[in-house]
């Protein structure tokens, strides 16, 4: 027998514990060699003003068995509650979450019958970091960070990921088109780590066509590769076209622990009508399955999951005409322990290799580079007149090196130039560059600043403007 191991397990709120329990219970009758410390988290802890959703017993527990088994958690809306998904990745340096989404006709009932991808999101950076703040009465902003090592990474995993597994195609999901930093550096890196997988078809699109496409045409998608929050949209798009967003699992790997979870959330509304469909918890424990190694478990559960759903046992999501029995919950549970042994005589038979190579990761290794600061962006909380009277203030702090260039309001250039029908709200940013665009000391701008505080103007915030290697580190903004 094999030796056991210890799994991390939270079985969430709502109808985490429900589809948990069943979850469990096919993994006791498979024989599965693992055991479970179970840790509060979620609604429980949020509701006794625990504002990361987790105490530092269940950390403990995540960090010494570095494998988590985790039911559907809700994140209370507003406030000052962090998202546990969220921590949990970070903190953990969770950087893939891993989404295939496969089509069971004629057996659930899709429109994509030869669908079968995978969505490998970024989980680190983008806009998941939750940096916002309201600068002035009328606006807020949302910090979006992304960077080389972190889009190396995910990139890398995906084209390693098509190599395990047997994959043609990585598809790249971005919008830089409009930004053309934080997405253009993404798009450019996957085209830089492609060359390093010749036999692997490349290809990319712009999210909104892409999104579209791959809701009309799924099949042209082997593996797409994407950051987090577009990651987050198209792969619920994903499952929910297979024919059930309830049939997807998911795995959120990092280099030392990992997290397996569904897709879906919590479902407060069905809650403890014993209705839920377990089937993406249990396919994200079959993954965990094969990251321990336990391939064998893994497919075992797998066919036995693939022969019930053939026999036509549904949960009352995915019932529809080609259904035979409506079942609940448990029972779903029990017609899968039932099929234990059996492998689908129509859908693909699961048979995980005993081997799979791992992940390649390389460590960055930072290139020389020449930065240089030219100039600074000074951002305003301003409502008394035109852009010109701002303008008309802010020029009489000019040097003969070190001047006011341009205003925007919300990114569109107001002056100089600017023209009246623009909209404008109470946030200005007011850019100040360097003539010759040589490099200047920080004292410069702490100068123009303290300049700036004698004219009684409320400056919010600060971007210094740097030049990488010559190139310019901002957008420009101009009309």
């Amino acid at each position: 027998m094999s030796k056991k191991t210890t799994v991390t397990l939270a079985k969430g709120d709502g109808i985490g514990p429900e589809i948990t329990n069943a979850v469990l219970s096919i993994l006791e009758a498979a024989k599965a060699p693992l055991e479970f410390e179970e840790i509060e988290a979620g609604l429980s802890l949020y509701q006794k003003d625990i504002s990361t959703g987790i105490t530092d017993a269940g950390w403990k527990s995540l960090r010494k068995n570095k494998v988590f088994l985790k039911g559907p958690i809700t994140t209370p809306q507003g406030g000052g509650m962090k998202s546990l998904n969220v921590a949990i990745r970070t903190t953990l340096g969770l950087f893939a979450n891993v989404r295939p989404c496969i089509s069971y006709h004629p057996f659930i009932t899709s429109k994509h019958p030869k669908m079968d991808l995978v969505v490998i999101r970024e989980n680190e950076e983008d806009l998941y970091t939750g940096i916002e703040h309201q600068q002035t009465a009328q606006v807020f902003q949302c910090l979006k960070l992304v960077s080389i090592p972190g889009s190396e990474k995910i990139i890398r995993y995906a084209f390693d990921y098509a190599r395990n597994h047997g994959r043609k195609k990585v598809s790249c999901f971005i919008k830089d088109n409009i930004m053309k930093m934080t997405d253009g550096m993404f798009h450019r890196v996957f085209d830089e780590i492609g060359l390093e997988y010749p036999e692997i078809e490349k290809d990319h699109y712009i999210i909104d066509i892409g999104t579209a496409r791959l809701a009309d045409t799924p099949d042209r998608f082997d593996i797409i590769v994407t950051p987090n929050l577009y990651g987050d949209i198209i792969s619920d798009v994903a499952a929910q076209i297979t024919g059930s967003v309830g049939i997807a699992g998911s795995s959120n790997i990092g280099e030392s622990c990992a997290m397996f979870e569904a897709i879906h959330g919590a479902a407060p509304d069905i809650a403890g009508q014993g209705i839920a469909n377990p089937s993406g918890l249990l396919l994200a424990a079959i993954q965990m399955l094969v990251h321990l190694n336990l391939p064998g478990y893994a497919s075992t559960i797998h066919n036995a999951l693939l022969a019930t759903l053939e026999e036509g046992t549904h949960t009352a999501d995915i019932f529809r005409e080609n259904s035979k029995v409506k079942v609940s919950t448990s029972e779903f549970a029990e017609a899968v322990i039932k099929n234990i042994g059996n492998k689908p005589h129509h859908l693909k038979v699961a048979n995980y290799p005993t081997e799979q190579a791992g992940f390649a990761y390389k460590k960055y290794s930072q290139q020389p580079t020449e930065k240089k600061l030219i100039g600074v962006d000074v951002f305003f909380d301003w409502n008394d007149g035109s852009p010109e009277s701002l303008a008309e203030k802010l020029q009489a702090l000019n040097e003969d090196d070190f001047q006011l260039e341009m205003i925007t309001n919300r990114g569109v250039q107001v002056w100089p130039n600017g023209f009246p029908e623009t909209f404008c709200t109470d946030h200005w940013r007011c850019r100040f560059i360097q003539a010759d665009k040589k490099d200047i000391a920080h004292t410069r701008i702490v100068d123009l600043l303290s300049r700036i505080d004698d004219l009684n103007l409320d400056f919010i915030k600060i971007e210094n403007l740097y030049t990488f290697n010559g190139k310019a580190g901002f957008s420009s903004s101009k009309n």
